[in-house]
């Protein structure tokens, strides 16, 4: 039996190895085609369950992604919007993105005003994600697609919370108007890192549009690891995209993976985006009631369709079972109690749950 010894398996036109291997006899692949290595939920964009347009800051259209905004002079509106045809993320299976459209700033770039896409993951999806992010030699790499209908190079971050909170600036470089633009940002560990195994938000993505001097400056350094400081986030944004009235920008195809490389998009089916979309936010609608318990009340317990993150915040709307009473929930269930009309015990309801970080 023969034996091939080498170190590294790379393509005659690549610069980086496909194969990695060490002397333990152990090899490390770049698959392109690795299930669960997407560490982002709802990267595609595809679930919406608040709705498909709003206006408000933080979450309002795209789960899982908010979209900031203050110190505006009129809000900028969040859409989850069609990616179009024959454009290069759509080739590659993208069919929807998230939309800033902005407003009307007419006093101006203010030191403190901000509009950026963000979003959260929980600091146990890192913790066990496989990165020794401790070490330098070790990597996640963050990559996105991203269209402005403005000419300018824009601002983001990552910024963890755990321990003393550290903040990595980047830039996306110069994105040329109305065209789709890919983006690859491979960050390496730290030894100040630290992501506890619990739910807590401790790994933040934010990409700007623009963001106030208060919180920047020309000095932070780029593609590195330092000290979160709330005035040195990142560089300096430029004000063109927020001076423009009804500028917009669009992400998709967010993907966080571990490892060096920038592989090909995992993309998951809708269902099973939206079973992980609903671990935070979920929308029930037109509940039925349960049972009578007397008096003239009743109550209904509904079982959720995934466990929450945490006991989720509710919401009833829509209801014609009378006048609600109570209810509770914990991360697996909710209970409802209301007072019946004219003494029957059925009826519907809608039912909104939070628990986002």
């Amino acid at each position: 039996m023969s034996t091939i010894k080498v170190q590294n398996i790379q393509h005659t036109a690549s610069s980086t190895n496909a194969i990695a291997l060490a002397s333990d006899g152990t090899a490390t692949a770049n698959l392109t085609n690795r299930q669960g290595k997407n560490l982002i939920i709802n990267g595609a964009m595809q679930v919406a369950q608040r709705g498909t347009s709003a206006t408000n800051s933080g979450y309002g259209t795209v789960d899982r992604f908010r979209v900031q905004h203050s110190g505006t002079d009129e809000a900028p509106t969040q859409e989850q919007v069609d990616v179009a045809s024959g454009t290069t993320p759509y080739t590659l299976g993208f069919r929807k993105a998230l939309r800033i459209t902005n407003g009307n700033q007419t006093s101006g770039a203010g030191t403190s005003d901000s509009t950026h896409f963000q979003y959260y993951a929980e600091s146990q999806d890192i913790a066990n994600s496989g990165w020794n992010y401790l070490s330098s030699s070790s990597f996640v790499t963050l990559s996105f697609w991203i269209k402005s209908s403005v000419a300018q190079n824009f601002q983001g971050r990552v910024r963890t919370r755990d321990g003393t909170s550290q903040n990595y600036a980047f830039e996306t470089g110069s994105l040329s108007a109305d065209t789709w633009t890919k983006i690859t940002k491979t960050i390496p560990g730290n030894s100040n890192l630290q992501f506890d195994n619990d739910t807590a938000k401790n790994f933040q993505i934010d990409i700007y549009a623009f963001y106030g001097t208060d919180y920047t400056s020309s000095t932070v350094s780029l593609d590195t690891w330092a000290a979160y400081a709330s005035g040195t986030q990142v560089k300096d944004v430029t004000s063109t995209w927020y001076t423009t009235n009804n500028a917009t920008l669009e992400i998709t195809g967010v993907q966080l993976e571990v490892g060096s490389v920038a592989t090909d998009f995992e993309h998951r089916s809708l269902a099973q985006e939206l079973s992980l979309c609903e671990r935070y936010y979920a929308k029930y609608v037109n509940l039925s009631t349960g049972y009578g318990s007397g008096n003239g009340y009743a109550r209904s317990t509904h079982l959720f369709r995934n466990r929450m993150r945490a006991a989720p915040s509710r919401t009833i709307t829509n209801t014609n079972v009378g006048s609600l009473n109570s209810s509770s929930a914990n991360e697996d269930s909710v209970m409802v109690t209301w007072q019946s009309l004219s003494g029957t015990s059925t009826g519907e309801f809608t039912l909104e749950l939070d628990s986002e970080l």
